[in-house]
């Protein structure tokens, strides 16, 4: 009898478990890397050129990474119906950053824009953060109003108000790359939160006009617009930029000059380390160096979309909507940052994401990574209890049946 209850013993798991996505937070990773790499590389020649010594930047970078990756594992142990639950706030928090930069000696005016708060010890662009509050907060409405998003014209009014807002306070300081962003992101989000496509052309519709006289309101925007459509026509002003781009993709052909040896990153490319780091990339890597990076961000990109989908499915609309919009935010940024540095878009001054140097860039850029990485466990936790469900029947049998022969040994 005795041995007959030990053999029937029970091994279950305490519960259902989650895992973050291993393709994706190596893809993370590799970028992350390849990043400290190469701002070594392209920072090198302007920090000497400024005196402040070879490894100036470099140290700055490493010094946010640490942070944005501190602040990641943090995100990453957070559970997102907490984040979720404080949406609101965190929105309220970024209209109030983004009217901060207007006020005099708390906002900074770098290159005739006002995007930047002093902190003292430090600089922080308040963008960085408001794109990571809207995806959230957008997240949390589709979340709440799923059923007036999915049939009421009406239901889309809220997010893309909220979206417009931000939209007008990003083109007063001004940033229109990173406006344009907003906008996309927003549509996409909230087009895969099941709105209808008629509604959204509807909705879009006044906002074309309203973006085409803000690109073409100042002359620094048309010289850009025209500039990029024929860079060699003047190459020593306006076209400046791109042609230096350009030529430092052409000279890395397939295999690249090699780490460290690019001659465009010598104070004839300016923003080398930042903005056109890509170019670098191109000069140095070649194009296997160009393929590998874009097969990350790739990577990054569908595996957010993919995990985000299953979250959808599962019942897990929060961090499948999360998923979705850091992905875009993500993806849409980087695609805009490479056509920047390829000739095929206009300057919009957006970097390459955890590759570009910046200060809170490279910081919030990881929390976003960290805040993805979360939503991957708990989708993946969802789809684990799930599995879980549709096993329990065919273990039940088998536990039936020795309880039945327990009673029988009992009764013997």
């Amino acid at each position: 009898m005795i041995k007959l209850f030990g053999t029937s013993q029970a091994k279950r798991r305490q519960g259902p478990r989650g895992k973050f996505d291993l393709p994706l937070l190596v893809a993370l990773v590799g970028l992350a890397c390849l990043g400290a790499v190469m701002v070594a590389s392209s920072s090198i020649a302007v920090a000497d050129s400024m005196h402040m010594g070879q490894f100036y930047y470099l140290k700055h970078h490493l010094a946010y990474l640490t942070l944005g990756v501190a602040v990641a594992g943090v995100a990453m142990r957070t559970e997102l119906k907490v984040v979720e639950k404080h949406a609101f706030f965190l929105m309220l928090v970024a209209f109030i950053l983004l009217l901060a930069v207007f006020v005099p000696h708390l906002g900074m005016r770098i290159n005739g824009a006002r995007r930047w708060l002093n902190l003292l010890v430090t600089s922080f662009q308040p963008v960085e953060a408001v794109k990571l509050i809207l995806v959230v907060y957008i997240a949390s409405y589709l979340v709440r109003h799923r059923e007036s998003i999915e049939t009421r014209f009406l239901g889309l009014i809220k997010p893309i108000a909220v979206s417009g807002v931000i939209v007008l306070l990003l083109l007063a300081q001004p940033d229109f790359g990173s406006a344009t962003l907003v906008i996309a992101v927003t549509i996409a989000m909230v087009w895969l939160g099941g709105a209808r496509p008629l509604f959204l052309c509807i909705m879009g519709l006044p906002l074309m006009p309203l973006l085409a006289i803000a690109a073409t309101s100042e002359s620094y925007r048309m010289k850009r617009l025209t500039s990029f459509m024929d860079p060699w026509k003047d190459p020593f002003n306006d076209g400046f930029q791109l042609t230096q781009s350009l030529m430092a993709i052409g000279r890395g052909e397939w295999t690249g000059v090699g780490l460290g040896s690019s001659v465009l990153k010598l104070s004839y490319l300016p923003e080398a380390h930042t903005d056109f780091i890509f170019a670098v990339i191109g000069e140095e890597l070649g194009l296997f160096g160009i393929i590998a990076v874009m097969a990350l961000f790739a990577l990054v990109v569908w595996r957010g979309l993919h995990v985000g989908l299953k979250g959808v499915e599962v019942g897990q609309r929060f961090a499948g909507y999360v998923a979705f919009g850091i992905s875009l935010m993500i993806g849409l940024q980087t695609m805009v940052s490479i056509g920047v540095n390829l000739g095929a878009l206009p300057t919009k001054g957006l970097t390459l994401p955890l590759i570009s140097y910046g200060g809170s860039s490279i910081a919030l850029t990881c929390v976003m990574a960290g805040v993805l990485l979360r939503a991957t466990y708990e989708i993946n936790r969802a789809l684990d209890a799930r599995h879980m469900a549709t096993r329990m029947p065919a273990t039940a049998a088998p536990d039936a049946n020795a309880a039945a022969r327990e009673r029988e040994a009992v009764a013997a």
